[in-house]
């Protein structure tokens, strides 16, 4: 087998093995202990595959359909019923997306227990200690950024820590966690994975970008400390400023260039999914920009909500609001933009709102990236934390360096007047900031506002020029879980109905 070099999911790597060898091999939940990993090229070739995770459904797609769609940020389009059902507060346990981010990410999550069991026992000279050691990072590094997700999508799982050694039901049908305890186990995963990596691989940043870091495990680490059920602000900040002070140098870069598909690995980004274009690319384009971009006619996904646009045009916030939002004039028919039937005349009647964060289709494989972790992101959690720690003019200081950036006015006094008045500025903020990069669902969850948000929300469906009525309730904060996992588990208890 030839040599070839992986820049798949997040990893480069030089290894032995292919690509399409590693994922013939058994599935991870299939595996056992007598499998041989005795060589440098295997493991590495083991590590590749659980960045690969970060090509499947799950982190392409489903992760920007429960997270802006489900919430006030963007409508469904198309004419998919999964994502309807996610759209107006209706999904089931029998949602395909559903099963689709739970089969993925635990696939993940089983392929990154299998390096971590096997890593140490690779006898290859080739295979140094100080190499082994970030392995060992990056694996806890990604298995704790799946059950992040994880426990934020459906609130305790199970806790798989070791890689699958029997198919028996009594060893397979682990009952669920509690959500304390996932999240106990994101921050240990991530914290130790801190200390066995390095802040920079060298010089390269499609390498620091593509591989999981210090700054990246730190910002993980974060992340968890602010959306776990009791928040510790001051771990949160402690882990921020580790991730600030890194020697990969993170910095602000101009907000156009985060987004225009021509600034790949640039300064803001901690950590992105390296998409190659053509088989290694993201198809994700293609199902939402716009015909005079992507070349095709039909109704696309993921269109922003008329309350998104408004929330850019209050504050005048035309540098966001025009990297994420693109409107154009379309032939089809579209229940919040538009519903003039096309004529001769006017073959194109409806000026509709397309998601622009993506940039280029190019045909189902495009290069545009997605960030997992930006500089941005975790300013305004610093901000958050600041202002829970009654740090309120510190705060207010770093929502002003992401407010300046975009050419806005720094907070005025209505806007910082109090805690709670600068705690609802800094989740606004965060909207503009982030729309289409799946964190809003998240956010409202952290500031226990998903429920009045929704239910306040008022999009009028232009089919019938009445509210939609979201009806949310606490019951559906969670996705339930999915009907598939709960016939083979008999250990498993569901959610709450929606």
């Amino acid at each position: 087998m030839k040599l070839r070099k992986y820049i798949i999911g997040g990893l480069m790597v030089l290894s032995a093995w292919s690509c399409n060898d590693f994922l013939d091999l058994k599935p991870i939940s299939e595996e056992t202990t007598a499998t041989a990993y005795t060589t440098a090229s295997q493991i590495e070739a083991a590590l590749t595959g659980v960045y690969e995770s970060f090509q499947s459904d799950a982190y392409v797609w489903n992760n920007i359909m429960f997270q802006d769609i489900r919430s006030d940020n963007h409508y469904a389009g198309g004419d998919n019923p999964s994502i309807f059902e996610m759209d107006l507060l209706k999904v089931t346990a029998t949602n395909d997306k559903v099963y689709q981010s739970w089969s993925n990410l635990y696939n993940a999550i089983l392929k990154a227990n299998v390096v971590l069991e096997k890593v140490d026992a690779v006898s290859d000279p080739i295979l140094t200690d100080t190499r082994k050691a970030q392995i060992k990072g990056e694996a806890l590094f990604l298995r704790a950024y799946h059950y992040y997700n994880l426990v934020n999508l459906f609130g305790g799982v199970p806790l798989v820590l070791e890689a699958s050694k029997s198919a028996a039901p009594e060893d397979v049908n682990i009952p669920r966690s509690t959500i304390q305890n996932v999240f106990a186990q994101i921050i240990t995963d991530a914290s130790k994975a801190a200390e066995f990596l390095p802040d920079t691989y060298g010089s390269d940043e499609s390498i620091n970008k593509a591989r999981a870091t210090s700054g990246a495990a730190n910002a993980l680490a974060a992340k968890a400390y602010m959306q776990q059920p009791s928040p510790d602000f001051s771990k949160a900040l402690e882990y921020i400023a580790k991730v600030e002070a890194s020697e990969a140098n993170y910095t602000l870069i101009d907000y156009t260039h985060l987004f225009d598909g021509n600034h790949y690995n640039n300064a803001e980004s901690i950590l992105e999914i390296q998409y190659l274009g053509g088989d290694e690319g993201n198809w994700g384009p293609q199902m939402l920009l716009p015909p005079s971009i992507s070349g095709d006619t039909w109704r696309k996904f993921v269109t922003p909500s008329n309350d998104l646009v408004n929330a850019y045009d209050e504050q005048g916030d035309d540098i966001r609001k025009n990297s994420t939002v693109l409107f154009e004039q379309v032939s089809w028919i579209d229940e919040y933009w538009g519903i003039v039937e096309p004529s001769d005349a006017n073959p194109n009647p409806n000026n509709v709102a397309f998601g622009y964060k993506w940039k280029n289709a190019m045909g189902w494989g495009s290069t545009d990236r997605q960030y997992i972790f930006r500089l941005g992101d975790i300013v305004l959690l610093k901000a958050e934390a600041l202002n829970e720690m009654d740090q309120l003019q510190l705060a207010v200081t770093e929502v002003n360096r992401i407010r300046g950036r975009v050419n806005l006015d720094p907070l005025t006094n209505d806007q910082k007047s109090s805690k709670e008045v600068l705690r609802n500025t800094i989740l606004k903020e965060r909207r503009l900031e982030l729309a289409q990069e799946a964190q809003r669902w998240d956010d409202l969850v952290r500031h226990n506002k998903v429920v009045s948000v929704m239910n306040d929300l008022r999009e009028i469906d232009l089919r019938t020029n009445q509210a939609v009525n979201y009806n949310m309730t606490e019951d559906k904060i969670l996705l339930p879980i999915p009907q598939q996992e709960l016939d083979r588990n008999s250990a498993l208890d569901p959610n709450p109905s929606n």
